[in-house]
């Protein structure tokens, strides 16, 4: 078995599989930060305000959590720090809005919060922008490693 090294040189099969949790979590997130971000008018009055930020404000640290963060997850581009705000979108959501909730209404949240942690943890995988980019910057090595 191979094991990781810190500069982002993951065995291939490894990458390959981060590229691919990568896109499917994030274009499938984007999916519910899309329709948000389009019912925003019928949505911002009334979204659930678990954290006492206010319904419009909820709304949009939603949307920025499944479309702004999950777009970014795709190509790999901040990815671990992109990771971060949609992973706790995903608690909010599964843990907190949804806690009264039969399990077949916060499974998918909860999905979607491992999905987050897995990339938070493991990182972008070598086929990444953040693994382009890592060599080339003086903080490189945190993008990757």
């Amino acid at each position: 078995m191979t094991e990781r090294t810190t500069s982002g040189s993951e065995p291939t099969p490894i990458s390959i599989a981060l590229l691919l949790l990568r896109i499917a979590a994030g274009a499938m997130m984007m999916v519910h930060g899309g329709s948000k971000l389009s019912g925003w008018g019928e949505m911002s009055a009334d979204f659930p305000d678990p954290l006492g930020v206010g319904h419009a404000t909820s709304l949009a640290l939603a949307i920025f959590g499944e479309l702004v963060c999950a777009a970014a997850l795709i190509p790999g581009v901040l990815t671990r720090l992109a990771a971060i705000p949609y992973t706790f979108t995903m608690v909010v959501a599964g843990v907190i809005v949804h806690a009264e909730d039969p399990w077949s209404r916060k499974e998918l949240a909860m999905l979607y919060l491992v999905c987050g942690l897995v990339i938070a943890i493991a990182g972008p995988g070598r086929f990444s922008i953040d693994a382009q980019l890592a060599p080339k910057l003086k903080w490189g090595k945190y993008l990757v490693s």
